[in-house]
């Protein structure tokens, strides 16, 4: 048997500890309402905002297979890499639109843009090597046809070649990673000279996939 009082002095004990966790309760909240209501001192980023600039794409119809140079306004970051990635991905939204003359899921197509030096260029004019990582949805997505394949290449090779002509060659990624075709025909595992592979003439025929410069995948013994 427990004694009556070591009863009272337990209960006394048990309410005394509730009442304390309701009150420290209480006190955190009360003081997560202080700190919310302080005010943020620190200085708000002020948002910086390009102003949109005349650009070139080479935009793609899959109806005649050509290609043809759309002069267009964008809001370009001023950092290259950054500047050619969201051009590239500005290309790619204005084929997602409604009634795109080459139509492409509404996804995002470049996940970056790398550009290393070109060896062998010359010094009064370096030139640069492009590799562009795609994102893996977007290929997932991608249309399989040698023309639509090769037609996005060529759109891609043609916008950086207008509008970056420090990029000589170019060089395909997915997710990161080597890959043989885009949607298996156009071929992503050789190395782009722009000035080669894209077609001079504007709104001229894409070049089908016997041409010596078509992205389509070439034999093995031919790639460079």
């Amino acid at each position: 048997m427990i004694p009556r009082y070591q009863k009272v002095i337990l209960w006394v004990l048990l309410v005394s500890s509730v009442l304390m966790a309701a009150y420290l309760i209480r006190m955190r909240a009360r003081a997560q309402d202080r700190l919310a209501a302080i005010p943020d001192s620190a200085p708000m980023p002020i948002p910086v905002e390009a102003a949109p600039v005349h650009v070139t794409l080479l935009f793609a119809n899959d109806e005649d297979g050509s290609l043809a140079p759309i002069e267009q306004r964008f809001a370009l970051p001023a950092e290259t890499t950054t500047r050619a990635r969201t051009l590239l991905n500005d290309l790619f939204a204005e084929y997602a639109k409604r009634d795109s003359p080459h139509p492409l899921a509404p996804v995002v197509a470049v996940d970056d843009v790398f550009l290393l030096p070109v060896p062998e260029s010359n010094a009064a004019h370096p030139q640069q090597l492009a590799v562009i990582n795609l994102d893996g949805s977007f290929v997932a997505h991608h249309p399989s046809g040698i023309l639509v394949e090769n037609l996005t290449l060529l759109s891609i090779l043609g916008t950086l070649h207008a509008n970056f002509p420090q990029i000589a060659q170019v060089r395909f990624l997915v997710d990161g990673h080597a890959r043989e075709t885009l949607a298996g025909h156009a071929d992503l595992s050789r190395t782009y000279l722009t000035a080669n592979d894209v077609p001079e003439a504007a709104g001229s025929d894409a070049p089908t996939p016997q041409g010596a410069d078509s992205p389509a995948k070439q034999p093995a013994e031919s790639q460079p």
